[in-house]
């Protein structure tokens, strides 16, 4: 069954279910479920800071296909997921992407483009460690494996050696991609699909990452260079793709994305590019305490210090204003207790625009403002580098000073 397309944060939409269904729905926590108290047999389906396409499969089989869109464009959303993880990531500002595509076919589109690219000029190829059973000497001998499988006999040999082989970490997150873009294919146009698949052949040969299993890791260098775009949007594809399976769990299985991470990597990353020619640096989930004995744990979104270790500013990415029951300005006091542990006299709340009031406010008898920034993310690349420039500008006054 597929519940009608919801927006992100948007109107809950009434859809006809049972109460098996609308309880699966509601344990997915991908969207907010509740029974519907003005139609029976209808629940009430809403969606909060998670997009996506997802299938929930239900316990006593069927499944409930979910679509769910942002509220920016796709474009601009592509352009934003070049800013996770934290690293100078894929930047593509010239994406094809027409005005009605979804984030799906966009995101397929784009790696398959990426994909072949990086594997024009035939696929890259490097050393791996292997460890066998082999009746010759090649490497190393494994001594405390050779000594519990063998007893003491000479032959055969638990060794360990370098291959020079394409069965490396690069090929197989390529593949893994692939084959997870293909496990989710529907909504993407056929052409696509048969790209995905051709890429998928051209690496059968790769060992393929089990579901489940971590995930290989890469290391950015000149040998990989014509590879780093197609494998940053690979760790995007596998960001977003998630398969849940537990005992007594719903599974949930499809490409989703949480807003709130999205916009706070894009924020923390663009600021410190923003301040990177300047003296000091910069930290993003800077771990720092409330208490002197160490005991209360803050975890700031960004801090900027002096070349010595000295806070100079903190800022938060907020993407929707929290405002729980019975605290009604949670944002304000989260930031007022990082300016008291840092020793800071201003502090930075940054809101997605529409999602949060721009303002200023001075605590009382404590000497600290803290200001509310908004950040229009419907705007030009270009447009947005500036207002992440303009911001950089207020964080403190000594970068303030160093800028002019």
């Amino acid at each position: 069954m597929t519940v009608p397309p919801l927006v992100e944060y948007g109107d809950a939409v009434s859809v006809a279910l049972d109460d098996a269904a609308g309880r699966a729905l509601a344990a997915s926590r991908v969207v907010e479920a509740v029974p519907d108290p003005f139609v029976p047999g209808h629940w009430q389906i809403r969606a909060k800071g998670t997009i996506g396409v997802a299938a929930v499969h239900l316990p006593g089989g069927g499944t409930l296909d979910l679509r769910i869109t942002p509220k920016v464009p796709i474009r601009r959303l592509l352009y934003l997921l070049g800013f996770s993880r934290n690293d100078k990531g894929w930047r593509d500002e010239d994406v094809q992407v027409s005005a009605d595509e979804d984030l799906l076919p966009a995101l397929a589109r784009l790696f398959a483009t990426q994909a072949e690219t990086a594997l024009r000029q035939g696929m890259l190829k490097g050393y791996v460690s292997v460890d066998e059973t082999a009746l010759v000497m090649r490497g190393r001998v494994r001594m405390s494996e050779q000594a519990r499988r063998h007893h003491g006999r000479l032959v055969p040999l638990e060794v360990t050696h370098d291959e020079f082989t394409e069965d490396i970490a690069e090929n197989r997150l390529l593949r893994a991609a692939c084959e997870s873009l293909l496990r989710t294919s529907r909504g993407i146009p056929d052409d696509v699909c048969g790209r995905l698949l051709r890429l998928r052949a051209r690496l059968s040969e790769i060992t393929p990452v089990r579901r489940g299993t971590e995930i290989p890791v890469w290391q950015p260098s000149r040998l990989n260079a014509r590879y780093h775009s197609a494998l940053r949007l690979a760790g995007i594809v596998l960001q977003g793709s998630s398969v849940e399976s537990a005992p007594g769990d719903v599974t949930v299985s499809g490409f989703l994305f949480d807003m709130a991470r999205v916009f706070e990597d894009f924020v923390t990353t663009a600021l410190g590019e923003s301040l990177a020619s300047l003296p000091g640096y910069c930290r993003s989930q800077a771990r720092h305490h409330l208490d002197e004995s160490q005991a209360i744990r803050i975890i700031p979104d960004f801090v900027r210090y002096a070349d010595d270790g000295t806070p100079l500013a903190v800022a938060d990415a907020k993407y929707k204003a929290e405002k729980p029951a019975g605290f009604p300005d949670a944002d304000l006091y989260q930031m007022l207790a990082y300016c008291t542990a840092l020793g800071l006299s201003a502090g930075h709340l940054v809101y997605a625009a529409g999602n949060g009031s721009v303002a200023t406010h001075r605590v009382r008898h404590a000497g600290v403002v803290i200001h509310q920034h908004a950040l229009d993310l419907d705007q030009s690349p270009d447009e947005l580098r500036r207002s992440v420039d303009k911001l950089a500008s207020f964080l403190d006054p000594e970068i303030r000073y160093l800028r002019h």
